[in-house]
């Protein structure tokens, strides 16, 4: 890891957020121009009433007095008319530019929240294509939806409707003390008595919070991947009568999401009538010792209702404030999940001096490979054996015995502890990652088929693969059969999982997907299991054609399926401990032999 790098993880969540921001700080600035503009606008508005007050109305007490005619107080009284007219079409002057500006504000913030959003998003997206299969082994998928979708879009409020009001905020309570003070320091100075209080209030506001939206997040996310996997899992649920069970875990769950969220509702129900109280308690010293200026004529009624607005402008951004901090702490909150997922390392990653190879000639070897999951739990102990360029190898054996660990270690997705594996000679970590899996196609006994259409199921979205290669792939493996068959043929919707098509008819549409990437090594864990047997013949036909000239490794339970294979390589408890053609292995009497009786006997009953 660079130093760079290390030096950024350091940095705390909202500094880091802050660098996505970084591209776009030319909007920030325009719509910090915007904010002290509006700032000025609200600041300037109450001077406007203060100066109608002033010299239109309170001045008609003054002049009252002095002994004018009814005639001269009806012009006096038409010149202030007049007046009060301009400042009332000024000040509605400065509510449509105020009105104005706040549109231009927010679409900037929408359109610049939303750019970086979405290179948070992608860099996520990203950085998870390139985790290893143990990490979503360890992970569960409901939590990790939820780094991308929920938490990206709290973080996208932080930037659209928090970093720039802050700053407006801040600006309106600068310039409110700064006006007050400037028509009257002894006035202002008793009003601003109160501001310990709201500002102790808030610091414990914010504090509480923060422990509180952490709280909130994380179990959100336990219950997105508890919906998850259950959703997934339901026709297991269903066929175990499962349903009250899961659904008094469930209820649990979102009891518990419940109160933390009364907590936090509740935390800020008392946090709003202290500032509300604290915002009575300065008017009620404005109308005390304002009103007794007044009288005394060392301020003007004007000035009164200067400070009245100004009160109201200063409490209203402390508000907001709270309810800003609010925001930012469940951003925190999201964005420390989501760093934490960008900080997580591949452990399988390209190797420095990684050579690329457009294809392998399959000549594979292992070398005393040692592998395990976990600590030193060893799944293979000293394993040994190589397979030459075409030839067919099957790996049999009982339940954990290694075999599939043997096809994940071949296209790396996990690495080995001691020993090597070698591909065409070299050192399967000294292969550019995408080659070697690349030229291998893997045809695994769960098939995963994605939400969209067959034939782009079929080229998994690689614009290399045409229209043309995904058919004549598909009538290879005679899977043309059923799926020029279906409702739009190769542009036939396919759900989530391919839920509507059969264990046999996933099976194929993999095999046409292996083969359509013309891969180099075949790998065939139990890919015939869940295929009847007229299905099979079919298929059986294909493989013959479709292994002819590459390297194929397959893992079958079923043995009559591998009988032709050049070399059979039995595994148990993770060593090898018999290997040869299946006539050989027969004639031994040893594992292989009576696996092979044990499954005659049985298919025979």
């Amino acid at each position: 890891m660079s130093k760079k790098v290390k030096n950024i993880k350091k940095l705390s969540p909202n500094r880091r957020l802050l660098r996505y921001a970084r591209p776009y700080v030319g909007y920030f600035a325009l719509a910090l121009v915007i904010i002290l503009s509006l700032v000025w606008l609200e600041l300037y508005q109450p001077q406007i009433l203060g100066q109608a007050v002033d010299e239109c109305v309170a001045k008609y007490e003054q002049i009252s007095t002095d002994g004018f005619s009814l005639e001269q107080l009806k012009q006096l009284r038409a010149e202030d008319l007049s007046k009060v007219i301009k400042l009332g079409l000024l000040y509605l002057v400065t509510v449509l530019t105020v009105m104005a500006l706040t549109y231009a504000q927010a679409s900037i913030l929408a359109t610049v929240g939303q750019k970086i959003i979405y290179n948070i998003r992608n860099d996520i997206f990203s950085h998870m294509m390139t985790l290893d299969i143990s990490f979503y082994n360890n992970n569960p998928i409901g939590r990790l939806v939820t780094r991308v979708t929920n938490d990206c879009e709290t973080v996208n409020e932080m930037f659209t409707s928090v970093i720039v009001n802050i700053l407006k905020s801040l600006f309106v309570l600068a310039g409110v003390i700064v006006m007050m003070l400037s028509y009257n320091v002894k006035l202002s100075l008793y009003i601003f008595t109160v501001i310990p209080f709201v500002t102790v209030a808030t610091f414990i506001f914010r504090a509480v919070t923060r422990k509180i939206y952490r709280a909130i997040r994380a179990r959100i996310s336990e219950l997105n991947g508890f919906v998850a996997e259950h959703v997934s899992g339901m026709k297991v649920v269903q066929a175990f009568t499962a349903e009250n069970d899961v659904k008094s875990d469930f209820e649990s769950r979102t009891e518990d999401l419940r109160k933390i969220n009364m907590k936090q509702l509740l935390t800020h129900a008392l946090y709003s009538p202290v500032s509300y109280v604290m915002n009575i308690t300065a008017l009620a010293i404005l109308i005390f010792v304002g009103g007794h200026m007044a009288v005394e004529h060392i301020i003007t009624i004007g000035t009164l209702v200067v400070f009245q607005r100004y009160i109201n402008n200063f409490f209203q951004p402390i508000q907001e404030l709270a309810e800003q901090f609010n925001t930012i702490q469940s951003a925190n909150a999201c964005a420390e999940r989501i760093f934490w997922l960008l900080d997580t390392e591949p452990k399988i990653v390209n190797d420095k001096d990684a050579v690329s190879l457009d294809t392998l000639k399959g000549r594979i070897e292992f070398k005393n490979v040692w592998f395990a999951y976990k600590d030193e739990d060893w799944v293979l102990k000293d394993v040994s054996f190589t397979v030459e360029p075409g030839q067919r190898v099957a790996f049999v054996g009982a339940t954990g015995a290694g075999k599939t660990t043997i096809q994940n270690l071949i296209c790396r997705y996990y690495d080995i502890q001691k020993g090597s594996i070698l591909i065409d000679g070299i050192d399967v970590k000294k292969i550019n990652l995408n080659d070697l899996r690349r030229n291998i196609g893997q045809m695994l006994q769960d098939v995963f088929l994605f939400a969209g259409d067959v034939k782009d199921n079929i080229r998994l979205n690689e614009k290399g693969v045409t229209d043309e290669q995904v058919i004549e792939a598909a009538r290879t493996v005679n899977a043309a059969t059923f799926i020029e068959k279906l409702d739009g043929g190769y542009s036939h919707h396919v759900i989530e999982g391919g839920a509507a098509f059969s264990a046999g008819q996933r099976q194929l549409i993999s095999f046409a997907r292996a083969l359509a990437f013309k891969p180099s090594v075949l790998i065939l864990d139990e890919a015939t299991a869940n295929i009847d047997t007229e299905t099979e013949a079919l298929i059986q036909d294909a493989l013959s054609k479709l292994m002819q000239g590459r390297t194929t490794l397959m893992v079958a339970h079923r043995l009559s399926t591998i009988q032709n294979a050049d070399n059979i390589i039995v595994m148990h408890k993770g060593r090898i401990v018999e290997e040869g053609t299946h006539q050989e292995l027969l004639k031994q009497g040893g594992v292989y032999y009576k696996l092979y009786k044990l499954q005659y006997e049985h298919d025979a009953a």
